[in-house]
C-alpha cells in the first residue's frame, strides 16, 4: 500500500491515517476507514448476535482446511488484530480513541486475501481535553478526564462492549478456551505497536506495556529484544494454526520454547 493511502480521511482520524500509511501493509483495514457507502458491509453487532458468525468460520474452514475450532481461532485472531490496530495506534500517535464498539464497527470477509476487512462507520472519537478535537464542536467527539480515564475507554470499547461478549458467542460454538483468544488479542496488539515502531513517539516495548496493564492482558505475552532492532513479541498461549493441515509454527509461539 503506497503512503497516500487512507485518504479523504476526517480529522479525528488523520494522525491515525498517517501512521496506517507509513506501515505500508495494512489490507486488513477499510481505506478510507471511515466507511461511507457501505453497501458489501456487514455489522459488528450481526457477529456478537451469532447471525453471521457460521460464515465467518466456514471462510476460515475453507481459507485453511481447518478443523472448526481451529477455524474459529484463527478467524477471531485476524478479526481482533484488525479490530485493535486502529485503536492503539491511534492511542499511541494522538492519544485519541476510536468508537470500536460493535455498533460502530463495519466487518467484511472473503475467501480472498485479507480474510478480513475493518471499517468504522462514523469517525467517532473520545479524546484528551488538551486535544484541539475537545473543542471543536464536530459531531462524535467526546472528552476523558485524563490519561487513566482514556485507557478505560479503550478496555470498555475494545474488550467489555466488543470483543469479551464476542469470545462468549465463540466458545458456546467451539470447544476453544477464552484464555488462548485472549492470547490473540495481546499478541495483536504487541505487534501493532512493533510494526509501527519507527513512527511512534515513544518505544515499542513501554507503550505495549502500558497498553496492556490498562486491558489487564499483561500476563499473555512479552516483549523482548530481537534480532536487529525489531523487538520481539512472545505469546504464552497458541492461535492453534499447529493443526491445519500444513502445519504453522508462528514466530512468537509458545510451542517454540516448549
Amino acid at each position: 500500500m503506497s503512503t497516500t493511502a487512507f485518504t479523504n480521511t476526517p480529522d479525528a482520524l488523520r494522525p491515525l491515517a498517517v501512521t496506517l500509511s507509513a506501515l505500508g501493509s495494512t489490507q486488513g483495514l477499510a481505506d478510507p476507514l471511515n466507511v461511507v457507502d457501505q453497501s458489501g458491509w456487514l455489522h459488528a453487532n450481526d457477529l456478537l448476535n451469532g447471525s453471521r458468525l457460521p460464515d465467518l468460520f466456514e471462510v476460515a474452514r475453507r481459507r485453511w482446511g481447518a478443523a472448526p475450532h481451529a477455524a474459529a481461532t484463527l478467524a477471531w485472531k485476524s478479526y481482533t488484530y484488525w479490530l485493535a490496530l486502529p485503536a492503539v495506534l491511534s492511542w499511541a500517535v494522538a492519544r485519541r480513541i476510536p468508537h470500536i464498539e460493535a455498533d460502530n464497527v463495519l466487518v467484511r470477509f472473503s475467501n480472498r486475501s485479507p480474510l478480513i476487512q475493518i471499517g468504522l462507520a462514523s469517525p467517532a472519537m473520545v479524546v484528551l481535553p488538551d486535544d484541539p478535537l475537545a473543542q471543536s464542536g464536530l459531531p462524535g467527539i467526546s472528552v476523558a478526564a485524563d490519561e487513566d480515564v482514556l485507557l478505560k475507554t479503550l478496555r470498555v470499547g475494545l474488550l467489555d462492549r466488543h470483543l469479551d461478549p464476542l469470545s462468549e458467542r465463540i466458545r458456546a460454538e467451539v470447544k476453544v478456551g477464552r484464555r488462548t483468544l485472549l492470547g490473540s488479542v495481546a499478541s495483536g496488539i504487541a505487534y501493532a505497536v512493533v510494526r509501527a515502531r519507527n513512527v511512534l513517539p515513544e518505544p515499542a516495548a513501554p507503550t505495549v506495556d502500558t497498553l496492556l496493564q490498562a486491558l489487564d492482558l499483561d500476563d499473555l505475552v512479552e516483549v523482548t529484544p530481537g534480532p536487529g532492532s525489531e523487538p520481539a513479541v512472545r505469546r504464552k498461549t497458541c492461535c492453534l494454526a499447529f493443526t491445519l493441515p500444513q502445519p504453522k509454527i508462528c514466530s512468537g509461539c509458545c510451542l517454540r520454547s516448549a
